[in-house]
């Protein structure tokens, strides 16, 4: 939180603000005078600026000189003044730390604290009756404040709202609950002003309208403050002239680089995508670590306690790395840390720009970052963003409208703060900018399904949960309804996790263990007592499961597995993916990629096709007496696989015999025991598949099935948490998968499925986006018939040896299947080997 670049209105502060600057060495910058300037206006504003320009002191700024003019009052009146919501409860402490230094240093009488979920309930209830001065929370938090009675208590004297990262929460689930949640502020305390933080974006509209309240019919934007850029951050990307792996997604061959990067840096931040990539990146540092280096580990299934102390170690400069997933993405600041290594692509030229931001929280010094692709699309991938980041060009959002799920979540938890009119709450909700444009009716039909589940479910006496009062109003059916609802808030749905024990020696099973994370209930179960598997860390022997625990125990074992975990992938930006295409279309900037990848286009080019970026590029060969249809959509893996879904019954009702299909973010491969090479494409890729032939899949899919529990969670129809228990996976997607059929059969337009189909779109089934691709390729799809597999189809054929190759000696037989796949698409091209 420093500022160093002169200003022409230091005036503006007050004197003891200003030396206080100048004590520093610093003077405040620009932007944080007019975002100054703009509160003492009375006008809601956004701050955009990047990382190491002073972001979270001018959000802060307002709030402490207006405190620091407070009249003198003994006793002073506990009264919450400013209200601070970051995405991350790591961001939230850590910004309540830094805080205290500017205040304890300028002597300026405040009480400021934090609430997250790791919260004390003491000190959570205490809050509730003598709050701070400055309260530093998470939109999940401040759901829970807002349902309680009386809230206007809490918030009655609110002044300030702080959103930081607002960029990160806007366009997503948690956005839709924090901005139904300020519709309440509102109500509660009009006068309140909202200042929002934001990293560099390419459009700041959406995040203008979010923060302020939209009247009906009109668009309401708040001010925008645009920070001095700062120096372009120094990218580099780790790629061999040797050899780059063809698939895969850990970077084995490149762990002794990363090492040496460790080696050479001060403090390293080492981001992966996934919570199973971090345990194996771990494990191997580990093995190099000659020099026995702190190397810690961070990601959101390790308990709190060790969250916090990895957080407390960084903060202190005690560790020389830590190996990390989005838990640490957004606004930490750690001086220290002075090098970023994402290791795997980055999915996202936004993404990228925060990860590297991370490092020289500093607006005069460029960012260090290194990028390590693990395989040669990766690179691709890498060069693209790399490119993006350094031109300024980042990835535009497609705006999604608010969840109908987290709205039924919404109005539950206003009965449970107490009754209220349906007008009133139709009016706040409307006024959330995810939330403009919904309809009365849309709104009736949520209410109805909070009341009572709606017309196929109101029979049922356990989903009444609101009635109506004589005067209108609408309160809770029961009391107890409460505590479900709170227990169950929020809209980050995991799978049932199970505490994972270190059971202490000698001891039971069930005889207590210090709990080191949470690991999810499926993994869990595949497991017999004897087996080993990596978490948190170390290597652990699985012994049992007591209630809602599993007990495990130390060991060694060089084969242990890796829990999996659901969700938690990254899927490639739209945006990123238009810049592979015309990487790949280009041959050209082939000559700045390493050799063995551009090696790797040549040949492509020479016996196969290289498309053009509208283009689609579809192959088919035979190989094994399997007859293989490839295509290259590039348009990331969820949406891959909902083509591949539907693809394959197409293919079916065309007698071609598909028997499996296999997709990666880049490509979708389809085999089976008839030739491909005569179909008809054009009619194959006809956008009319996502009529009737995505209706028919829908019924029976899964992953459909899986989107509608998440929403039906979320909504407040099933809880996962009770009184003193947590529901089972299979109670919980048997009570689901009930519930979806008989609404499928009896209430088709129930607003549980709407809700499902709108998530499907953009999320697990990427419906949206497909829809897009189909228009794109339409008249401009390339058939090459080919007699061996090409050497673009290598990397996803080899996706289908991993799915089909488990257990031990797994590594030595996907060698074996990846040197002839080389050899086959490749012939005797140099340095195309595996080494």
């Amino acid at each position: 939180m420093c500022a160093d670049k002169p200003a022409d209105t230091e005036t503006r502060l007050p004197p003891h603000f200003a030396r206080w600057f100048a004590s520093r060495g610093w003077a405040p910058r620009a932007h944080q005078l007019e975002l100054l300037s703009q509160a003492q206006q009375g006008r809601s504003s956004l701050l955009i600026a990047p990382t190491g320009g002073g972001k979270t002191l001018a959000g802060f700024l307002p709030s402490l000189v207006e405190l620091s003019q407070r009249p003198a009052s003994s006793p002073r009146p506990y009264q919450l003044h400013s209200l601070y919501i970051s995405p991350l409860k790591a961001l939230a402490v850590d910004v309540a730390r830094n805080l205290q230094t500017p205040v304890a240093e300028m002597a300026l009488d405040l009480r400021i604290e934090s609430r997250t979920g790791d919260t004390p309930t003491p000190r959570r209830q205490r809050q509730r009756y003598m709050p701070p001065d400055i309260l530093l929370t998470t939109p999940e938090q401040l759901a829970l404040m807002l349902a309680m009675k009386d809230p206007e208590r809490l918030f009655g004297q609110l002044r300030m709202v702080i959103l930081d990262e607002v960029h990160a929460l806007h366009n997503t689930k948690r956005g839709d609950l924090l901005a139904l949640g300020l519709s309440r502020l509102q109500t509660i305390a009009p006068d309140h002003i909202r200042i929002g933080l934001s990293a560099t974006v390419a459009n700041p509209e959406p995040l203008q309208r979010y923060l302020v309240p939209q009247p009906s019919g009109e668009r309401a934007l708040s001010s925008l403050v645009i920070g001095q850029p700062g120096v372009s951050p120094q990218i580099k990307i780790l790629a061999s002239q040797q050899y780059v792996p063809w698939a895969g997604h850990m970077a084995k061959h490149a762990v002794g680089e990363v090492m040496g990067e460790i080696q050479a840096a001060t403090t390293a931040l080492i981001f992966v995508n996934t919570r199973a990539q971090a345990e194996h990146l771990f494990q191997d540092l580990w093995s190099i670590n000659d020099g026995n280096l702190p190397i810690a580990l961070h990601h959101g299934s390790l308990s709190t306690e060790q969250r916090r102390r990895v957080e407390a170690a960084m903060a202190n400069g005690r560790l020389r790395a830590v190996v990390c997933t989005s838990t640490l993405d957004l606004g930490i600041d750690w001086g220290a840390v002075d090098r970023v290594i994402c290791i795997g692509a980055p999915k996202g030229a936004a993404r990228l720009l925060q990860r590297i931001g991370r490092a020289n929280h500093r607006l005069d010094e460029p960012s260090q970052a290194l990028l390590v692709p693990a395989n040669r699309f990766e690179v691709l991938e890498c060069v693209a963003a790399r490119d993006a980041v350094l031109a300024g060009e980042l990835d535009t959002e497609f705006l999604r409208p608010g969840g109908l799920d987290v709205l039924a979540q919404h109005i539950m938890g206003r009965a449970v703060a107490g009754p209220f009119h349906a007008e009133d709450l139709y009016r706040e909700v409307v006024s959330a900018f995810p939330y403009r444009q919904l309809a009365r009716g849309d709104f009736s039909k949520t209410l109805e399904f909070v009341a009572n589940g709606g017309y196929a479910l109101k029979r049922y006496e356990r989903y009444a949960r609101l009635r109506p009062k004589e005067n209108g109003e609408w309160r809770l059916s029961h009391p107890r309804l409460a505590q479900g609802y709170r227990l169950n808030i929020g809209v980050i749905v995991e799978e049932p996790m199970l505490d994972i024990r270190i059971l202490a020696k000698g001891r039971p099973i069930g005889s207590g263990g210090r709990v080191i994370g949470r690991v999810e209930e499926y993994f869990l179960e595949t497991l017999t007592p004897g087996d080993t598997f990596v978490f948190a860390g170390e290597v652990l022997c699985f012994e049992g499961i007591r209630e809602s625990a599993a007990f495990v125990s130390r060991t060694r074992d060089s084969e242990a597995q890796v829990p999996s975990y659901m969700g938690g992938k990254f899927p490639l930006s739209t945006f990123l993916a238009e810049r592979v295409r015309q990487i790949i279309a280009d041959p050209v900037r082939w000559t700045h990629l390493p050799h063995p990848v551009r090696e790797w286009l040549e040949v492509q080019q020479a016996r196969s096709a290289i498309p053009e970026p509208g283009q689609l590029l579809v192959e088919t060969f035979v190989r094994r007496r399997k007859h293989y249809f490839v295509c290259y959509p590039f348009e990331g893996r969820l949406a891959h696989q909902t083509l591949g879904m539907l693809l394959t019954r197409r293919l079916e009702r065309l007698n071609r015999r598909p028997i499996g299909f296999v997709a990666n973010e880049y490509a979708l491969a389809i085999w089976g025991l008839v030739s491909m090479a005569d179909v008809d494409v054009d009619a194959l890729f006809a956008s009319d598949m996502l009529g009737d032939d995505l209706d028919d899949w829908l019924s029976e899919s899964a992953l459909y099935k899986r989107t509608f529990r998440n929403c039906a969670i979320i909504s407040g129809l099933i809880q996962t948490r009770g009184s003193g228990r947590v529901n089972t996976n299979r109670q919980v997607t048997f009570s689901s998968d009930l519930i979806y059929d008989v609404l499928r059969e009896h209430e088709p337009d129930h607003i549980l499925l709407r809700a499902t189909y709108q998530d499907a779109a953009s999320g697990l089934l990427d419906i949206a986006r497909l829809s897009d691709l189909l228009v794109r390729i339409a008249g401009h799809i390339v058939v090459r018939n080919l007699e061996r597999v090409s050497p673009l189809a290598v990397p996803v054929l080899l996706e289908i040896s991993r799915e089909m190759v488990p257990g031990q000696g797994q590594e030595d037989i996907l060698r074996e299947v990846e040197e002839s796949l080389i050899h086959d698409a490749m012939g005797s091209v140099k340095n195309a080997r595996t080494p």
